[in-house]
């Protein structure tokens, strides 16, 4: 469900003749916008959703309608909806969705009037909510789905009534304990088999064009048999997408690990349909599993092709294409007589178990050998198991081999109801193991701990490497068929859903509209001088580069795939995968914020796609959802959760910012902003300063009186309370004034943000100096970090948003910050009474001063930004800007290496090359 003001593309009336009516007014004032294909035109159009920008103050949030056209000028139902509003209550970003379609426009348009919009043919989904089950017709499939029990999907149909998939249920398999080799415990070790407990079950209230059905629930033991029993763990959330003329359900899969690690290990975790097949012969029932690049294994139950004798080229050709075949009268007679000698092939297995092989085999029936299918490389991750004449289903998970491991189960096909799971994590697979990496190393002290930090660069903890807590969001696709489809069709499929077709608007319409952000510019390749066509070419390069190391380097899998490595370590040609805070990157130093803010100003797919799934991993591994350490996230390490340092650094919603909105307000992300509401509240379980603290022995936290750092800590609850205002959540209100008084307080110390903390009041959001100045006398404490995790964006967000009714002290005080980063000690100490002493990071900070010279019209302090970003430290204009080939024994495997890159420095680069461009680029 949505958490904001649902706006409908038109108002009903009465339906007549099958058609809804509107009128259009004769001084109807309108804009229009262009959307595109991400990636061109694509086959399918299942239906789809999108997210478009508008400018502040354009449209009053009650006086607009959306309607929608294709290139052609011909009508498209639209269902349309705020995801977030202007100060002044103007909208400012909308979701839209557009139904399936058998023919697809190469683009469509999207009008805004001030007026009711003109009459528009419907293909409307049909929605009943009843005590016991929501029931949704999209006109090319039916689907029904329980409000209590265990199945989440209770029955699937097709338009023509055939029902093709029941009983629609999640799957968990695990065990308490792992065996070593030469291990006897294997005995005391515990199995079980849980499956989905539905507690909740619910509907999107807007569903013109696009219903979505959201259940939620945990896995308890159920049916099948269980050597122990075991609490109910492992909460979901399944979220299903049905668009009106679409045969084709999206299944958004969450869940969270509240497991304990040394005693909870995951084995399976998977979606099973059973698949009813009464009636149709064994030779008319079809297996199709997708293989390599639009590949097809294509199977009947029981085969009629490479027999001793030949029933038919009809035969044979019908079973191979998924057809009925011919009656089995008009078969050669020595093959017809000899049917029950031709086995039934009951059981198919697909087993993608690492990012570069998956193995296939069969089986007649439990009991029986499996035989070896050939295998391959990397799975499409779709499986259909159905009849000629009874039709069947369709499953792909997204991203199969990137997240392995993972496989598919094709089960009793040669029954009355056969069934296929789809694994998002493989029985198959070892065990899923989250213990810590290492035993701690006697680390039990703080001292020793800060010692190590020198060292491994780990900042360690006993009982804060946890996983408790973290979560993963998969991709599902259904799709129910009459009768067995071709193979191009299913190939089709495959392809449509690991790269779902995206609409966006052009990036010179985004930014006109001001509405991400005015720090960024698009490339302006006309007039360019060459220096910042020079650092376009970085750009590029360092975009390829990391997208390139994903596939090298193999950085895929169920926990790890969206992320990339911190550092990299030249003697070995590796990245520092093993080495304390040098191995996953985890955000540090806003590489999201990088790789969006390059996706906005160029439009490029393979730029989406590398931050989609990027944001993916980001928002659910390397964020705490439940526990003590709920809405903080963890510091790079060599597991996503190892390091002690539990922040809001890292869970900060400024960087999945731009994919809500582009994506129309996706709503799992949508959930994940709204979560981090409380995570202020963390700050009483988990001090960041503890170890470094005098008192830290006998520090208690005051809920009125938290140390909060005004850089990183500060940038984290802005981007929460800016987000929760401008989409008017449900606590938008409270984080409007949260935001305020935290402004006003920052304003109120003398040395503003160069206080580097303030004493912060969970309740009220007020911010007073810090216990080492209670007089405001003007502290000065300065980070390389403080800049580092999206301040520079989220305070010119604030800025831009509140406009004249922005605190004046507040935006002096950030001016200030902006403009004495960079300045040398005798600026520094004639202002604040002293030097801010050696700081670093001076190319990421370049942007603040950047900004400073654009607000001021300096440009002299313009130059001065060029200069940090040129000649201080990062990357420098003469650095090679290239990658070499290795090969032979020095890799495990052919690479291309740039040694001189960090990630620190690319996401920095990135982040100020972007916005010194947009913001002093003529002083280049």
């Amino acid at each position: 469900m949505h958490l904001n003001v649902f706006l409908y593309s038109a108002l009903y009336l009465p339906n007549v003749a099958g058609r809804a009516l509107s009128t259009l007014s004769d001084n109807s004032s309108s804009d229009a916008v262009n959307v595109r294909w991400l990636e061109g035109t694509p086959a399918l159009n299942l239906g789809t959703t999108f997210g478009l920008p508008w400018p502040k103050g354009k449209h009053p949030g009650d006086q607009v309608t959306f309607s929608a056209s294709t290139d052609g000028g011909e009508d498209v139902a639209l269902q349309s909806w705020v995801t977030s509003y202007w100060a002044d209550g103007s909208i400012k970003w909308t979701g839209h969705a557009i139904p399936g379609s058998d023919s697809v426009s190469d683009g469509y348009k999207v009008t805004a009037s001030k007026s009711i919009s003109r009459a528009t043919k419907r293909r409307s989904i049909t929605v009943q909510n009843s005590q016991d089950e929501i029931t949704v017709d999209t006109g090319k499939l039916k689907a029904y789905f329980p409000k209590s029990g265990n199945v989440l999907l209770s029955s699937l149909s097709t338009s023509s009534g055939k029902v093709v998939g029941k009983n629609g249920k999640l799957i968990l398999r695990s065990q308490s304990g792992v065996t070593e080799v030469g291990d006897s415990s294997a005995n005391e070790i515990n199995y079980y088999q849980l499956e989905s407990k539905i507690n909740t079950t619910t509907l999107d209230e807007n569903s013109s064009v696009r219903t979505l059905v959201t259940v939620r629930g945990d896995h308890r033991i159920g049916t099948e048999k269980s050597a122990a029993a075991h609490d109910p763990w492992i909460p979901f959330t399944v979220r299903f997408y049905l668009y009106a003329n679409s045969d084709t359900i999206r299944i958004v899969h969450t869940l969270l690990f509240d497991g304990a690690a040394d005693k909870d290990f995951i084995t399976g975790i998977g979606l099973r349909f059973d698949i009813p097949l009464a009636g149709e012969e064994l030779y008319d029932r079809h297996v199709r599993i997708a293989g390599v690049n639009g590949g097809l294994l294509s199977e009947a139950v029981q085969g009629l092709t490479g027999l001793r004798r030949d029933p038919g080229q009809a035969v044979r050709a019908a079973q191979f294409e998924g057809k009925k075949t011919p009656d089995v009268a008009t078969w050669a007679t020595t093959v017809n007589s000899r049917l029950q000698w031709i086995p039934a092939w009951n059981d198919y297995t697909l087993m993608q178990l690492s990012p570069d092989g998956f193995t296939l085999k069969k089986r007649t029936k439990a009991g029986q050998s499996w035989v070896k299918i050939p295998g391959g490389t990397r799975a499409g991750g779709l499986a259909y198991l159905g009849g000629a004449t009874t039709g069947g289903l369709a499953v792909g998970h997204r991203d199969f081999w990137k997240r392995y491991p993972t496989s598919i189960d094709i089960s009793n096909a040669a029954a009355d109801s056969g069934q296929i799971t789809l694994w998002l994590y493989s029985p198959a697979g070892e065990p899923m193991d989250l213990r810590p990496f290492h035993d701690g190393l006697g680390e039990d002290t703080y001292a020793k701990q800060l010692d190590a930090l020198e060292i491994t660069y780990e900042d360690y903890e006993d009982g804060y490497n946890t996983p408790h807590g973290i979560g993963r969001t998969n991709e599902i696709f259904i799709r129910p068929f009459d009768s067995t489809p071709s193979s191009d069709e299913l190939a089709s499929l495959t392809s449509f859903i690991n790269k779902p077709p995206v609409l966006v608007p052009q990036p010179e319409y985004i930014k006109q509209t001001q509405a991400i952000g005015t720090y960024w510019d698009v490339p302006n390749n006309t007039t360019a001088t060459q220096a910042a066509q020079t650092i376009e070419t970085h750009l590029d390069f360092l975009n390829k580069f990391y997208q390139g190391q994903v596939e090298q380097r193999k950085w895929y899998g169920f926990w790890d795939y969206g992320d990339f490595m911190h550092t990299y370590d030249t003697d070995r040609h590796v990245w520092r995968y093993d080495i304390g805070g040098y191995a996953w990157d985890n955000s540090e130093l806003s590489p999201d914020l990088f790789f969006w803010n390059y996706f906005l100003r160029t439009g490029r797919a393979d730029v989406y796609r590398f931050a989609e799934a990027h944001v993916r991993h980001t928002s659910e591994v390397d964020v705490y959802h439940l526990g003590p350490y709920s809405g903080f996230g963890t510091r790079h390490g060599v597991q996503h959760w190892s390091d002690s340092a539990k922040q809001i650094r890292v869970s900060t919603p400024i960087y999945r910012q731009i994919f809500y909105y582009v994506s129309g307000g996706d709503e799992r992300i949508g959930e994940l902003l709204h979560d981090l509401m409380d995570a202020d509240k963390t700050f009483l379980t988990v001090d960041p300063r503890r170890k470094v603290r005098d008192d830290n022995g006998t520090y208690v936290p005051d809920p009125t009186a938290i140390d909060l750092d005004l850089g990183i800590d500060f940038s984290g609850l802005a981007a929460i309370w800016l987000i929760e205002w401008e989409r008017r959540g449900p606590r938008w209100e409270e984080a409007k004034s949260k935001l305020n008084a935290t402004m006003q307080g920052i304003a109120s110390l003398k040395n503003g943000f160069v206080t580097g903390v303030g004493l912060y009041n969970i309740y009220t959001g007020e911010i007073k100096p810090p216990a080492t100045d209670p007089n405001n006398r003007g502290d000065v404490a300065v980070s390389h970090l403080s800049a580092s995790f999206g301040l520079p964006e989220i305070v010119a967000q604030i800025i831009q948003y509140l406009g004249d009714d922005l605190p004046e002290a507040f935006d002096k005080a950030w001016l200030d910050y902006c403009y004495y980063y960079g300045a040398g000690g005798d600026e520094q100490k004639a202002r604040y009474g002293q030097s801010f002493g050696s700081l670093n990071l001076r190319q990421g900070h370049s942007r603040l001063t950047a900004y400073a010279a654009k607000r001021l019209g300096n440009a002299t302090l313009a130059k001065r930004a060029w200069n940090e970003f040129l000649s201080t430290d990062g990357f420098a204009p003469t650095a090679p800007w290239t990658s070499v080939r290795l090969n032979g024994s020095e890799v495990l495997a052919p690479v291309d290496e740039a040694a001189w890159i960090s990630t620190n420095d690319v996401a920095l680069y990135g982040l100020a090359a972007i916005e010194d461009l947009a913001q002093v680029g003529g002083a280049l």
